[in-house]
């Protein structure tokens, strides 16, 4: 019987942490949280442990503790840098780890992403990817202008309304990530010649219209950035049920589930593989990762009461879409491990206070999943794709021309 592979690794980046009181932990940075430098310091503190990648959260409203409208409270974290400027800030800084943007397709033209996207997989040297997001909040639909919706709250999420609007919004978010895909693939690698003995700069031929007409979108193409260096930049999404675990399996490389146990996890991997195979995509990697909201500690007393005094200051328990588990990097090593016999291959950790909980991943839950021979012990590829196991595919006019040629 072979060996499991080794796990894969990320962490959640936001804020100063994922509970809203984080922000008030001694060592916490609240002064810092626009900064550059603070948004390196974390990358670098994840690159050290050699995580594979860093998810950066945005939204296009400000936080709130209301999940339908902004709300009044001047307790908590407001306001954010934009994250894909943020990871195209920190790339030139780091090395090895992948940086993967949250994009929110709702409200964001496909050809922008595309472009900022593959703009960022140049400049980190082949390392990024997108976490798409959709939204249904009123009052983000209203800072553009172009749609409304109704208040959706977690209670409507099973009505009919509440499922032809989520239905609606994931449909719409898969067809953002084929326009996005096909943009990357508009160039052909070879396109550029920069031949200034010539003067010919680019093949004009390589460079191809999508011609994408979909209900959602109407884009002609080319892009105007050429092919990024990984070919394909990785996507990833999250998923709490049937819906997006379909665009998980028919559009994305990499998942993020939210289990309860390993039960609800090996359910929820159970779906998502076969959404990847009615998609027709069955022989290709996609990743499901575990998320997790962490606090880690010395001993599971100090984990709780840290935990409870964050409560405490925030004026309520926190809660989470994802479990929240209070204890030590063993016991989360051995809890990860766990869920990794449900066909989970990774794991997204949200570190519930920075830097506490970073750094306890990155030098305590790392060198405790090493010890058991669950995680590499140094990086072993160049690319996020690389440190996935995911191919570089050649681009789709190639391949056609290939294919073509071959049955000749």
């Amino acid at each position: 019987m072979s060996a499991p592979s080794p796990l894969h690794l990320a962490v959640a980046l936001d804020g100063a942490g994922w509970h809203p009181a984080a922000w008030r932990e001694p060592g916490a940075r609240p002064q810092d949280l626009l900064t550059p430098g603070y948004w390196a310091d974390l990358v670098h503190e994840a690159e050290r442990g050699l995580l594979d990648f860093v998810t950066i959260e945005d939204a296009l409203g400000p936080q709130s503790s209301d999940p339908t409208e902004p709300d009044d409270r001047t307790d908590q974290v407001r306001g954010r840098l934009d994250a894909v400027l943020v990871a195209a800030r920190v790339a030139p800084l780091t090395r090895h780890i992948g940086l993967v943007p949250t994009v929110i397709a709702t409200h964001t033209e496909p050809f922008h992403v595309s472009k900022a996207v593959a703009t960022l997989d140049h400049v980190s040297n082949g390392r990024a990817g997108l976490r798409i997001q959709v939204s249904g909040r009123p009052d983000e639909a209203a800072h553009f202008g172009r749609r409304s919706f109704p208040p959706l709250r977690p209670e409507d999420h099973d009505t009919p309304a509440g499922r032809e609007l989520i239905a609606e919004l994931f449909e719409e978010a898969a067809d953002h990530v084929e326009v996005v895909r096909r943009l990357w693939d508009s160039w052909e690698d070879d396109a550029e010649i920069r031949d200034a003995a010539t003067g010919r700069f680019v093949d004009r031929d390589k460079l191809h219209p999508i011609d994408f007409e979909g209900r959602h979108f109407k884009v002609r193409g080319p892009s105007i950035t050429p092919r990024p260096p990984q070919g394909q930049p990785v996507v990833s999404a999250l998923a709490h049920g049937s819906v997006p675990y379909r665009l998980v399996g028919g559009s994305a490389d990499v998942g993020y589930v939210t289990p309860r146990d390993t039960g609800h996890a090996r359910a929820a991997v159970a779906e998502i593989r076969t959404a990847q195979a009615e998609a027709g995509r069955a022989e290709e990697t996609v990743h499901v990762f575990g998320d997790l909201v962490v606090f880690l500690d010395t001993d599971s007393a100090a984990a709780e009461d840290r935990r409870a005094r964050l409560d405490a200051l925030a004026g309520e328990p926190y809660t989470s879409d994802a479990t929240v588990f209070a204890g030590t990097p063993r016991q989360l090593a051995e809890l990860l491990l766990e869920w990794r016999e449900a066909g989970l291959t990774g794991f997204r950790l949200r570190p519930g206070a920075i830097p506490q909980d970073l750094e306890r991943i990155t030098r305590g839950l790392v060198p405790e999943l090493q010890r058991r021979g669950a995680f590499r012990r140094a990086y072993e590829a160049d690319t996020l794709r690389g440190l996935l196991g995911l191919a570089r595919p050649v681009d789709r006019h190639t391949s056609v021309r290939l294919a073509g040629a071959a049955r000749r």
